[in-house]
């Protein structure tokens, strides 16, 4: 369990492979020359009962060096059983990073996704996103992602809730600049999938600590064109995660829902393939640089698909890009 991090064994039938880089190579400020660096989300293993140090492992085996995870602002009973790859906000993070080290493993974003528009975003968000900048400045991750919930909030306008928003994202700013960590705004809902709405949150603040987490699958699904949609912001966006969508899927619900947790199908499989390459051709061109988390279903299958057809998308974007993963 994450109680007992510094006394974990690795496993190392898991870890065939040397020279894992020690982590302070890769510091926040690391970021810089455009540079794509590829990583995996642990919650891709939740479907498959694997804890987060199993999925750290697993991540770990295939090469990568970037990892992101769920936080958790308090205790879940499956999480500490083993059984879900999140980590509690109550654990200890320099153990946390401690055992990351042993993997060669780095951060990229710790996702505080716990829905910030309107009034339960007031009275949990804010608290669940100030306690991940804490945890994530003890890593030395440089961002936390947020998100919108899956529907419009009932009783209010989108004015209203456009109000509430500025408020909730103006009371964790404060710990953002204070811990220099990045707040990131992933399209995921109603809200963030409205390129006006995000276009007006992120002018309001015009901050560097207030940024946008591109996600290939979520704005497919809603019904953009994913290129367009990281055009719109290319301004604002610091990471990204990366989902393809299953023809099945895109042919039921895609122009209808706002968001999926995950590929069903490994990334290049599905029917947003293209559109993925896309957009890592137009952010590689203009110098971007950041990380990118691979969402699919974390079966080894579906894993080693998605890696090698990520490693070859950024390997094709020319040399403008150089690859770490």
């Amino acid at each position: 369990m994450l109680a007992n991090l510094s006394g974990t064994k690795l496993n190392t039938r898991l870890i065939e492979r040397s020279n894992h880089p020690p982590l302070d190579l890769f510091p926040p400020w690391a970021y810089k020359g455009g540079m794509i660096q590829i990583g995996i989300h642990t919650d891709n293993y939740r479907p498959l009962s694997v804890g987060f140090e199993g999925a750290c492992q697993k991540i770990a085996a295939t090469g990568l060096k970037h990892i992101e995870f769920a936080a958790i602002h308090g205790q879940n009973f499956i999480t500490a059983l083993g059984y879900d790859p999140g980590v509690s906000l109550q654990s200890n993070p320099r153990a946390v990073r401690r055992f990351l080290d042993q993997l060669g493993l780095r951060v990229s974003q710790m996702d505080g996704a716990y829905p910030m528009m309107g009034p339960n975003g007031s009275a949990y968000g804010v608290q669940y996103v100030t306690q991940s900048i804490r945890f994530a400045a003890e890593l030395g991750c440089p961002m936390v992602d947020t998100v919108d919930g899956a529907f419009e909030i009932p009783g209010f306008t989108r004015k209203e809730i456009f109000r509430i928003t500025c408020d909730n994202y103006r009371q964790c700013l404060s710990w953002a600049e204070d811990y220099k960590v990045v707040i990131n705004v992933e399209p995921h809902g109603p809200y963030t999938n409205d390129l006006e709405f995000m276009h007006n949150l992120f002018k309001h603040f015009e901050s560097e600590y207030l940024r946008c987490n591109f996600d290939t699958g979520n704005s497919f699904i809603a019904g953009h064109n994913p290129l367009d949609y990281v055009k719109a912001l290319r301004k604002y966006v610091s990471h990204c995660h990366i989902k393809d969508v299953s023809p099945a899927l895109a042919a039921a619900v895609r122009g209808e829902e706002t968001g999926i947790g995950s590929s069903e199908v490994p990334v290049g499989g599905g029917v947003n393939a293209d559109n993925i390459r896309n957009c890592m051709a137009y952010l590689a061109k203009g110098g971007w640089d950041g990380g990118v988390s691979i969402e699919c279903h974390g079966s080894d299958e579906n894993t080693r698909k998605s890696v090698e057809w990520m490693r070859g998308v950024v390997k094709g974007l020319g040399k403008r890009v150089k690859r770490r993963a």
